[in-house]
């Protein structure tokens, strides 16, 4: 069961995201599932981690050493950004919601929503125009909310583009509520 569900979202795409250029989602995925193994064959080494007469250094110095051979850079320096963060204890979290997410061949679900029916060669274009900003393999589900009111909103993850009607209206309704009549 993850303990807290926004704050490890949010360090594993953030992680994702970093080493996604350089190791690649596939290296990651198979690194976080030795890192997690380790880790719970080996109930030493959190109680080590944990320990505060270990200085931060210390625990940088074993962490390299122990999960030097076979493993990326990328996810020694996430255990260390954890350890810093004093957050250590949610990494075999974000390891199982990057294996849950990702599993399905580094794929990302998006979610288009829209108030109408959108033309073919339209969801084309913006399946293209994202796939090309965010580089990464997208699978697309298109959901109809009449309550936008029109243009789309996407779903990435944590991250929400709204291009909608909606979100239009409350931003004019925000400033015209702002300015001051005297």
């Amino acid at each position: 069961m993850i303990k807290d569900k926004a704050v490890v979202s949010r360090y594993a795409e953030a992680f994702l995201s970093v080493a996604r250029t350089s190791s690649g989602v596939g290296k990651v995925l198979t690194d976080l599932a030795m890192v997690k193994n380790i880790i719970r064959d080996n109930p030493g080494f959190s109680e080590l981690m944990e320990n505060p007469e270990i200085s931060y250094t210390e625990k940088c110095a074993i962490i390299e050493g122990v999960m030097k051979d076979g493993l990326s850079e990328d996810i020694r320096n996430f255990l260390k950004l954890l350890l810093d963060k004093k957050r250590l204890d949610i990494f075999l979290d974000v390891a199982e919601y990057l294996r849950a997410k990702y599993s399905h061949h580094g794929q990302v679900d998006v979610l288009l929503k829209t108030a109408f029916p959108l033309d073919l060669d339209l969801i084309k274009n913006i399946e293209d125009a994202l796939r090309n900003k965010l580089k990464q393999d997208l699978r697309f589900y298109i959901d109809l909310d009449g309550s936008l009111l029109g243009g789309v909103q996407v779903v990435i993850g944590n991250t929400i583009i709204d291009g909608s009607v909606k979100k239009r209206l409350r931003e004019l309704k925000d400033k015209l509520s702002a300015v001051r009549m005297d």
